[in-house]
C-alpha cells in the first residue's frame, strides 16, 4: 500500500515549519520520504545599552531616560567610545598565539586596528575612528558582543 500526500498537506507542513521557526523537517513513511528546508529569517539587530551598576541604583526622571543621538560621545568631551558595528565574537588578537592589538594606556591612531569581531565565520577588523589613549577595554576576549555595544573607551588627545 502506497502512502499518498497531496499539495494541501505539504502546504500545512510548510506553514507548521514557519510557525515553529524550524529550519529543516524530514518525514519518512514506508515508501514515502519528504524533506523540507528553508533559510532562517535574518536575525533582527537591536541596540543594547549597558548601564553600570552604579547608575542603575540612581532614581531617574523621564528627561534623563531619553537616549542621546550621539552614542560615541559622553558627558566628558575627551572620552570617546568605540562601538561594535555588528553582532559577533570579540577577539583582542589576530590569533591565540599573537599579542593583543592594543592594551590599556596605549596611544592609538585613527584607523588603527583594535580588535576582530567574528561574525558568521568571517573575521572583521574593527578600527579606531579617533586617535587617543586607550582608557578601558570593555569586553573580555572571546565574549559575544551585540550591535551598538561599547568595546573600548578612548581618551582623545
Amino acid at each position: 500500500m502506497k502512502s499518498k500526500i497531496d499539495y494541501k498537506e505539504i502546504s500545512k507542513l510548510i506553514d507548521l515549519l514557519e510557525k515553529k521557526n524550524l529550519i529543516d523537517f524530514e518525514l519518512e513513511l514506508e515508501d514515502f520520504k519528504i524533506k523540507i528546508s528553508r533559510e532562517p529569517s535574518k536575525p533582527k539587530i537591536r541596540e543594547v545599552t549597558v548601564v553600570p551598576e552604579s547608575i542603575q541604583s540612581r532614581p531617574t526622571t523621564p528627561e534623563k531616560d531619553k537616549e542621546d543621538t550621539t552614542p560615541h560621545q559622553t558627558e566628558d568631551n575627551n572620552l570617546h567610545y568605540i562601538i561594535s558595528p555588528m553582532v559577533g565574537t570579540f577577539y583582542r588578537a589576530p590569533d591565540p598565539s599573537s599579542p593583543p592589538f592594543i592594551e590599556v594606556g596605549e596611544d592609538i591612531k585613527q584607523n588603527q586596528t583594535l580588535c576582530i569581531i567574528e561574525a558568521m565565520k568571517l573575521m572583521n577588523e574593527i578600527e579606531s575612528d579617533a586617535a587617543g589613549m586607550v582608557e578601558d577595554i570593555l569586553v573580555e576576549n572571546g565574549e559575544p558582543v551585540e550591535y551598538g555595544q561599547k568595546l573600548f573607551s578612548i581618551r582623545k588627545t
